[in-house]
């Protein structure tokens, strides 16, 4: 099979959580210009209708779903609509995703609640509902989740987002434990752990500690638009069938330091 061959996602149906900016919008270009058709979600339906338009201008097939994956019980539903116009979920990428920052000792119940309700609930939820239903009974598929270099270390000085941290650390452990159990059934199950990535969620930190963090990578550049594509790439195709329970970082290097 040839390399063109292999990272060919004709006929595949990949699902984005939180894919209608930032990274996951990143990543549907990534998939969609790949050949697959894409589910991408989000809480906003202007948002999500922004980014159909953006896709669907470079002849790619978007449905998109308006859903808070943190409310559990719209899960199945959810599913069932993409299964209504598709028949199944080939690709499925967890990257919907909430953060909040505040010094450990004086964190909201309520904030915790909020980033745990998504980051790692939802994300476990919307797997087991999409290997049940689609990926186990066909023996294939590709899981793969935006984790975070947070999930692999501490913070330097003056962050202060245990909770997201937290919520990181699980995703990783979660693709472990997920891979080893599944790759029975031939299904791929990877993270993605990104350093900084200007966006809507980062920005608000990069304002303020920007040029520190700055310091911290040797590449001495933040992510930018092209950079998460080679990646999923990778990992959403048969160019990537033999990587699973993989966590890998795509930081210009952060975590070496």
């Amino acid at each position: 099979m040839s390399l063109k061959q292999l990272l060919d996602l004709t006929g595949k149906v990949a699902v984005i959580t939180g894919g209608s900016r930032g990274l996951g919008l990143q990543m549907a270009e990534a998939l969609g210009e790949l050949g697959a058709k894409l589910v991408i979600s989000a809480r906003k339906q202007h948002e999500l209708d922004d980014a159909r338009k953006h896709l669907e201008g470079q002849g790619i097939e978007v449905m998109t779903i308006a859903a808070d994956m943190s409310k559990r019980e719209t899960v199945p539903g959810f599913v069932d609509q993409i299964i209504e116009r598709f028949g199944t979920i080939d690709i499925l990428v967890n990257n919907a995703g909430a953060t909040w920052g505040a010094p450990a000792e004086d964190h909201p119940d309520e904030a915790w609640d909020k980033v745990m309700n998504l980051n790692v609930d939802a994300t476990f939820f919307l797997t087991r509902e999409v290997g049940k239903r689609c990926m186990i009974p066909r023996k294939s598929g590709k899981v793969i989740t935006t984790a975070s270099i947070a999930g692999l270390s501490g913070n330097p000085e003056g962050m202060t987002t245990i909770a997201y941290n937290t919520s990181k650390g699980a995703n990783v452990n979660f693709t472990r434990a997920l891979a080893a159990e599944w790759g029975k059934y031939n299904i791929n199950v990877n993270s993605i752990c990104p350093g900084f990535f200007p966006s809507k969620m980062a920005n608000g930190l990069l304002d303020t500690m920007g040029e520190k963090m700055l310091e911290r990578i040797p590449l001495n550049r933040f992510g930018g638009e092209e950079d998460m594509k080679g990646l999923i790439a990778l990992l959403a195709t048969e160019a990537g069938r033999h990587i699973t329970g993989q966590n890998i970082a795509i930081d210009g290097g952060t975590t070496v330091c």
